[in-house]
């Protein structure tokens, strides 16, 4: 999440033409006015979904990719859980707030949005921008011959896993933060290679950059799906191999030799 809000950021100061101020200065009210909305804890998609469409509509006329509409918009709603939020259903008057039980503001629209973004927004954008005349085994080996290509499949595969796995290590150096007792540093490893699979970030800003019908386009399309296709399957070797070695020690914690009903590893820890 983190790098696809750096990668909007670049789209909002890099690709953005023919700024115009009045429209991004109105564009301030509809938003100033979700905000309020959604800090008031009110979640009427009659009210949510009018003010967030005009937003994006006066964003994009402001010349500044409406992308960037999206994620002011998701900055406005609350994460953390308020007195004001309703309880889950089957949960008790005195149930606590701030527990990791009870949904916040942002938590919940997420869950309301997701079979509309998951299940039509993306595969919708994917259908429409990931076509891609390769050319036959000539067209592969060219786009693998460009430096564009190249460049894009090694940020996929080697920059995201160099660049999790490192901020991982470096916040567990510099201050208390820690990893789990059952966590390993080379399952890190592994869901840093699984960062790798880039897709509909990838996609948009390989359009803005080449623009439609070019050919580093193209290539860039090609290196974006074979380096997502790199990641993934490497990934999958490593983290297959730490799922083997957690269904070891399951079934390690589970035996009981002496059939005293005590799992082994209870009793040799001194735990009952």
């Amino acid at each position: 999440m983190v790098d696809d809000l750096i990668a909007i950021g670049i789209i909002a100061f890099f690709y953005s033409a023919d700024l115009q101020p009045v429209f991004l200065l109105a564009a301030l009210v509809p938003l100033g006015l979700f905000a309020l909305v959604v800090r008031k804890r009110i979640s009427h998609w009659y009210i949510l979904v009018p003010l967030a469409a005009a937003t994006w509509a006066l964003v994009h006329a402001s010349g500044i990719h409406a992308t960037v509409a999206g994620v002011l918009l998701g900055f406005t709603v609350p994460v953390l859980v308020s007195r004001r939020d309703p309880l889950p259903a089957g949960a008790g008057a005195a149930a606590g707030h701030g527990d990791g039980h009870v949904p916040g503001m942002a938590e919940r629209l997420e869950h309301s949005l997701r079979p509309v973004s998951a299940g039509f927004a993306v595969p919708v954008f994917a259908f429409f921008s990931a076509g891609v005349a390769i050319g036959g085994t000539a067209g592969i080996a060219s786009a693998l011959a460009d430096p564009v290509a190249l460049g894009i499949m090694a940020a996929l595969v080697a920059g995201k896993a160099i660049g999790v796995f490192g901020a991982t290590f470096l916040v567990t150096k510099t201050t208390r933060a820690k990893l789990d007792e059952g966590l390993k540093w080379i399952d890190v490893a592994g869901l840093s290679l699984l960062a790798g699979v880039g897709f509909t970030v990838s996609l948009l800003i390989a359009e803005l950059s080449f623009g439609p019908g070019s050919v580093h386009d193209n290539h860039a399309k090609v290196a974006i799906l074979a380096g997502s296709l790199t990641a993934s399957v490497i990934a999958a070797v490593v983290l297959r191999a730490r799922n083997g070695h957690y269904r070891q020690v399951e079934i390690e914690e589970k035996r009981d030799d002496d059939g005293d009903g005590v799992p082994d590893v209870f009793e040799r820890t001194g735990q009952s």
